[in-house]
């Protein structure tokens, strides 16, 4: 179903997806996560397209991922945490599997579910302003192996710790380095080098760009994750410390940690 906050559009074979709530740094809720999958999968399916565009609307942010102000609606029993693991899980997905390559301009903040949008996407152009981080720590919350796996893939054991466990913020100098970014420009022409890279895409032959994206993701193998380590991941959201995390965000304060 389309939401006015996730905006699909075309630009001759490009199509262009938009996080446009600037005014909560392009935070997504859960009718959000559904539409930008939809979107995605929208694109995916769409034999024209040769090349899809991610971007935040304004200049402040790309996304800074799960809106956690909304998590008093949309989590915290067991049929709600079904449906939002379920959902931003396939829209995580809806960006790694989409057959056409993704380009993700992450202009600004591209922190949390944010980052993992542009880490999930094939190129991501930035500009020393931007600051990627995913601070999973803080929240106690527990990443996906199917969004972890892409990060580890793109920057190694060591960077993947410095996010999660660390809980680094990096720069767009210290993220480029690090190979998060794919390309690095000047902030202002963050956006106008992410629309010239997917168009330069687009020049090439799409049966070919989609066989490589495909089989280049298919030489990782399946994860060695049984379904009962896979289900166990959404057991965070049961733990005293996430939802000491929860209340901690929202009243502005450092959260205290039990471990339980």
């Amino acid at each position: 179903m389309p939401h006015p906050l996730i905006q699909a559009s075309r630009e001759g074979e490009i199509a262009r997806v938009t996080i446009a709530r600037p005014e909560k740094r392009n935070a997504l809720d859960l009718p959000m996560w559904i539409a930008l999958a939809e979107a995605m999968e929208a694109a995916s399916a769409d034999d024209s397209v040769r090349c899809v565009l991610i971007e935040g609307q304004g200049e402040i942010a790309f996304s800074a991922g799960a809106d956690i102000a909304a998590f008093g609606q949309e989590r915290g029993t067991p049929e709600r945490e079904a449906v939002y693991g379920r959902e931003i899980s396939r829209s995580f997905q809806s960006i790694r599997l989409c057959r056409h390559p993704v380009v993700a301009a992450c202009r600004g903040w591209t922190m949390g579910g944010g980052c993992g949008i542009a880490t999930m996407s094939d190129f991501r152009v930035g500009g020393p302003g931007t600051r990627m981080g995913i601070p999973a720590r803080n929240l106690s919350i527990f990443y996906h192996y199917g969004e972890l796996d892409p990060l580890l893939q793109m920057v190694g054991y060591a960077v993947t710790c410095e996010l999660l466990i660390e809980g680094r913020v990096f720069t767009g100098e210290e993220a480029f380095g690090k190979g998060l970014l794919t390309r690095l420009v000047p902030d202002e022409e963050v956006k106008a080098e992410a629309l010239a890279l997917a168009k330069r895409i687009a020049e090439g032959a799409p049966l070919s760009n989609r066989f490589h994206k495909a089989a280049l993701q298919k030489l990782r193998g399946a994860l060695p994750i049984t379904p009962a380590e896979s289900a166990a991941v959404n057991d965070f959201a049961y733990t005293e410390d996430f939802r000491e995390a929860t209340r901690a965000f929202l009243e502005k304060r450092k959260p205290v940690w039990r471990g339980r």
